[in-house]
């Protein structure tokens, strides 16, 4: 491993200007305007996995936007390890509260800023510059592999399934490996074996025909704006517990052992009130912050809309007023089930005088895989390695959608080791990847391929 570390070392500069110019551009999958630079960062891919020593190296066309695959299989005998990741970004508002532009990287305090930096493409980056390391320095790789990178995860990965599924052949592997989550905190390695699923959508309440002056209608119509908060207000009571007829039959209870392993994590509440600058922790009663995160779900509102936005006074009683809102889930809850309750649920509360409907987005299954698995053991085993403390297990709060997909369609298992931080704020104004745990993250990379072949 010397003289892979030693490239790494004489590389470090060369790689990261390369990373700039991959954090430079803004390959927003949300945005319809930024449809051409999508295709520029696919293309850029291309080029560097190619310059990597990687063969094959190809844009696919979707329906949506292109997926890029490449590989290299010239380990006979060895593990084919598929990697996955995603060059698309999060839209950067509010752009005034970033401290630089959001796709000028800037080094401050050893912390790559920019949009993608932590989630994902400075993780990409990493596992690219790693293939590139061992291939200048040794000739060959100690297990095959196949990359596929998309460009469509920030909006729920809706073509890369079809692709998935129409290409089993050539995506077939024996191990999934995806960095895409990250650890618990500085210094501490962590696996995740877990993620929790998604669905989501928007709720329109609908008054009358237009906006009405409040002095020549108000208290003989019904408010949209007062109907949405009723209708929000009724998914929770006091103590934070969902109360969406049916939402937790098939939550499975946390086990003994997960409980135990949870509690030895040492992560403590306040903790959690100084990572997040709110006042007091609040969420389902009954359970610890880390069930609350990791294995209970959740449905959050994520915004409001409706009414006088500007500034000063206008007074109307709006037309229309809606909310966008999403609901994390746990294993063996059905994302399609989950709809079919919250549709139930707000027709039978629906306020008087208005009209609601909803547009529905984002589905993902969850997904939880053993965490005895020798492909995640080997993977503890490269993080001990470089950072010389014990690998934590955890399950993920967050939901990458495509995770469930691999698991359904190629029947692999999955090891997710992430290199970001809880505090980088991604999908956050001045997101950022600590540079410590991407010059450890290339080298845990490195040991990992050589891990893996051992114990195949």
């Amino acid at each position: 491993m010397n003289i892979i570390q030693n490239y790494l070392k004489e590389k470090r500069e060369n790689h990261l200007n390369e990373l700039f110019s991959f954090l430079s551009l803004p390959s927003i999958s949300a945005l319809p305007e930024h449809k051409e630079d999508i295709n520029k960062t696919a293309e850029w891919l291309v080029h560097s996995l190619t310059q990597a020593g990687l063969e094959n190296a190809s844009i696919y066309q979707t329906n949506g936007n292109p997926i890029v695959y490449a590989d290299w299989l010239h380990a006979e005998g060895k593990p084919t390890v598929l990697v996955y990741g995603h060059y698309d970004v999060q839209p950067v508002d509010p752009l005034e509260l970033w401290d630089s532009p959001p796709f000028s990287p800037e080094i401050r305090d050893e912390k790559l800023y920019a949009r993608g930096a932590s989630d994902d493409k400075g993780q990409v980056f990493m596992h690219i510059k790693a293939i590139e390391a061992i291939l200048q320095t040794t000739g060959s790789l100690p297990v095959n592999i196949k990359f596929c990178m998309e460009g469509e995860e920030e909006i729920g990965s809706p073509a890369l399934p079809i692709f998935v599924e129409e290409n089993k052949e050539q995506l077939s592997a024996d191990v999934i490996v995806i960095s895409d989550t990250g650890m618990i905190e500085q210094g501490r390695p962590t696996i995740c074996y877990g993620l929790r699923g998604l669905c989501g959508m928007e709720i329109h309440v609908k008054g009358p025909k237009s906006d009405l002056h409040s002095g020549l209608f108000g208290g003989a119509i019904q408010n949209p704006i007062a109907a949405l908060s009723e209708l929000l207000a009724s998914f929770h009571d006091k103590n934070g517990v969902i109360t969406v007829d049916g939402f937790y039959k098939q939550v499975t209870p946390l086990t003994k052992e997960e409980k135990e392993a949870f509690e030895a994590l040492q992560i403590s509440d306040e903790s959690f009130i100084e990572q997040t600058g709110s006042p007091t922790l609040f969420g389902e009663e009954g359970y610890s912050t880390l069930e609350r995160l990791w294995v209970r779900p959740t449905l959050e509102i994520n915004g409001i809309k409706g009414g006088f936005q500007g500034t000063g006074v206008k007074t109307v009683i709006p037309s229309e007023a809606s909310a966008k809102i999403t609901c994390r889930l746990v294993p063996a809850q059905d994302p399609e089930e989950i709809v079919a309750l919250l549709q139930k649920h707000m027709e039978a509360h629906k306020p008087k005088g208005v009209e609601v409907t909803i547009q529905l987005f984002d589905k993902g299954t969850p997904f939880v895989t053993p965490f005895d698995h020798k492909a995640i053991q080997a993977a503890g085993k490269a993080y001990e390695k470089v950072y010389k403390v014990p690998t934590s297990y955890t399950r993920g709060g967050g939901s990458i959608p495509i995770v469930a997909a691999f698991d359904q369609i190629l029947n692999l298992p999955i090891v997710l080791m992430g290199f970001g931080l809880p505090d980088e704020n991604f999908h956050a104004p001045n997101e950022h990847f600590h540079l410590e745990n991407y010059d450890k993250g290339l080298e845990t990379i490195c040991h990992y391929w050589f891990e893996l072949a051992e114990v195949w």
